[in-house]
């Protein structure tokens, strides 16, 4: 099978799963698993991508946390929350300068998962506990993370099968 076609079915099948796991079973956003999911395949896939897509990910939720703490403890008006998210953008440009981090769009995606995550629950960043936006965006994260790095590796078990069989 080529790779396309392993791919299809691996990530098909699998977005499956992640889509009826994270409405039954493990409630996180899954529209952030897939996000972390495509970070893992941005990345360059593989144990290192898997490794530097969870890494910049969760660095990216952790800014936007901070930034949002930083919001919550002012009078919450659009100039103090634009001061916030500027400083936090400015924080995961610098971050990018690590080489496991390097890839910026993926420090931003955990970033604006994190942001996200805190409007769609509607619990703010300060919510202790199991509901709190980075724990869930957190998990969620790193849920999208192993889906890509299995999805990987099935389709890569469906492209060697595939090819043995013909020879």
């Amino acid at each position: 099978m080529k790779k396309i076609e392993a791919l299809t079915v691996s990530i098909g099948l699998l977005a499956f799963v992640d889509t009826f796991v994270t409405a039954t079973a493990l409630p996180v956003p899954v529209w952030v698993t897939f996000i972390a999911w495509a970070s893992f395949f941005v990345v360059g896939g593989g144990p290192h991508g898997f490794l530097q897509s969870l890494s910049s990910n969760l660095v990216g939720a952790c800014i936007a946390s901070l930034s949002l703490l930083a919001i919550a403890s002012t009078d919450g008006t659009p100039f103090a929350a634009a001061l916030a998210v500027g400083v936090g953008s400015a924080a995961m440009v610098q971050a990018s300068k690590l080489k496991l981090l390097n890839i910026l769009p993926a420090v931003v995606w955990g970033f604006a998962s994190t942001v996200g995550t805190t409007i769609a629950t509607g619990h703010p960043i300060t919510t202790p506990g199991l509901h709190n936006p980075l724990l869930v965006a957190g998990v969620a994260l790193a849920t999208g993370a192993v889906f890509g790095i299995v999805s990987e590796a099935f389709a890569a078990l469906l492209t060697r099968k595939s090819q043995a069989s013909f020879q």
